[in-house]
């Protein structure tokens, strides 16, 4: 409910929780507070709520229009009230940053503007307790959709429910340039989605950097488990990942996983890893990709091991000659400190149990349908097709797969023409709705794709995926 209408039927905002608006509080879930409140009105709303303060959600306007502390970049200052005087928030327009254009870009200023509320109230995240674990940093946007390391579409899109769990990335501030930075990277061809993890800046030869993506608690069983990770570097950079490990005895233990471990063993800052395991490439689905490669490893876990954090690992390949007994490189003591440029990308991270593969039906186990089918004359050389696509298996069991990708195939009747494929977008539901695509008249028959994507971010091969055929109307 909103603070707006008191008991007695007047249009008051009272921006608190008082006499004129509990009788409402009493009957529904939460009120949302006007954000014209005062300083004292937070504690006054707690102590007329009771045991209820949490359902109190104090407004705060983004845009700061006679709102407590000013919104805008200084949105925290009634944050900082709020958690003081323990009720709830509501943000109001936190799309200010785009709306008004904020400062060096969208990307940056959400960051700086997250990063406030962040410091704050901190952050709430909800990962899984149980393997399977995956993501690819999708945040639900971009200018460009990848699958697999190749590049399916170079429109801008947005679709929220494609965000996958987001790494631990702190806002460094405006004015700290660290050597290094952690960020999301919209612009670089992703690995998978819209976009992925970027580290680049300058490194010391002996140095490793290492920043941590996310942390939880993932229960680990008996056996091995399976690591996969893509990684797009340049040629002086390497990259890893590390798995940090809390056992029932409250003793922590580290995995360094890369390719090439000696590179990071001969480096100062090797004995941070209790060990290490070597990960492989892994021959890619799309043989035509050439800048993304594909590691994996295998780890030995045990059900006494909680993982606890997963990390991004940085170094640069090391020139000249090592002495294999010493623990550093015996590089000059100038190339030691000097600082060399940086760049390497990871684009997504899966983690299974080894026996755990995602199994895909068959395409004969789906049923498929296109329903509300629509065509229209777009121009004397096409026709525009809209249509809701659904699919269902055809046994009782229910499917259980993170999302679909849709792909269409417009055919021609020249048997020897190159097929035409095209990626038209994402589903989480088993139904997706498409409006006004281009048919060529040319074009005999259409050929719909839904590929299901399991949850450990295996996608089933598009030849096996179930398919709806369509035929041009005339």
């Amino acid at each position: 409910m909103y603070d707006a209408i008191t008991v007695g039927g007047d249009l008051d905002w009272q921006d608190k929780l008082n006499e004129h608006n509990k009788p409402f509080f009493d009957l529904c879930d939460g009120l949302f507070v006007n954000y014209t409140w005062k300083e004292k009105y937070p504690r006054d709303s707690a102590a007329t709520a009771g045991d209820r303060k949490y359902d109190v959600y104090m407004g705060i306007d983004v845009f700061g229009r006679n709102t407590f502390g000013g919104g805008q970049w200084k949105t925290n200052v009634a944050l900082d009230l709020l958690k003081k005087d323990d009720v709830s928030t509501a943000i109001f327009a936190p799309g200010w940053i785009y709306e008004t254009k904020q400062q060096p870009d969208f990307q940056s200023a959400q960051n700086r503007w997250w990063a406030l509320v962040e410091k704050s109230w901190d952050v709430l995240r909800g990962y899984p307790k149980r393997l399977p674990f995956y993501s690819d940093f999708d945040q639900g946007h971009g200018y460009q959709v990848s699958s697999e390391g190749l590049q399916v579409s170079g429109d801008p899109w947005n679709n929220i429910s494609c965000q996958s769990f987001q790494p631990m990335l702190k806002y460094t501030g405006d004015e700290v340039q660290p050597p290094v930075r952690t960020s999301i990277n919209f612009k670089d061809e992703p690995y998978s989605g819209g976009n992925c993890v970027t580290v680049q800046g300058s490194l010391r030869q002996n140095a490793i950097f290492s920043e941590q993506l996310f942390n939880g608690g993932l229960s680990m069983e008996d056996g091995y488990v399976h690591l996969f990770y893509s990684v797009n570097a340049e040629a002086n950079s390497d990259l890893g990942l590390s798995l940090d490990f809390l056992s029932r005895n409250k003793e922590n233990t580290s995995i360094l996983i890369a390719e090439d471990i000696a590179i990071f063993s001969r480096k100062k800052q090797h004995r941070l890893y209790s060990s290490y395991v070597q990960s492989d490439k892994v021959e890619p689905h799309a043989p035509d990709n050439q800048n993304w490669v594909i590691y994996r490893a295998t780890v030995q876990s045990s059900a006494s091991y909680t993982l606890i954090g997963i990390n991004i690992v940085c170094t640069l390949k090391t020139s000249g000659k090592i002495n294999s007994e010493a623990d550093e490189d015996e590089s000059s003591e100038e190339d030691a400190n000097r600082l060399w440029p940086y760049h390497a990308s990871l684009g997504h991270i899966s983690i299974r149990n080894m026996d755990e593969n995602t199994q895909f039906p068959s395409a004969e186990s789906w049923v498929t349908e296109g329903k509300y089918i629509s065509w229209s004359n777009n121009s004397n050389t096409s026709k525009l097709l809209s249509l809701k696509i659904s699919w269902k298996l055809n046994t009782s069991h229910q499917a259980s797969f993170m999302k679909y990708n849709i792909y269409v195939e417009k055919l021609i009747g020249d048997s020897n023409a190159k097929v035409s494929r095209s990626f038209l977008g994402v589903a989480t539901v088993e139904a997706f709705y498409m409006s006004d695509l281009q048919v060529p008249d040319e074009v005999t028959s259409l050929k719909f794709i839904i590929q299901a994507c399991g949850r450990d971010g295996s996608r089933q091969g598009l030849e096996e995926c179930p398919k709806l055929f369509l035929v041009p109307v005339e």
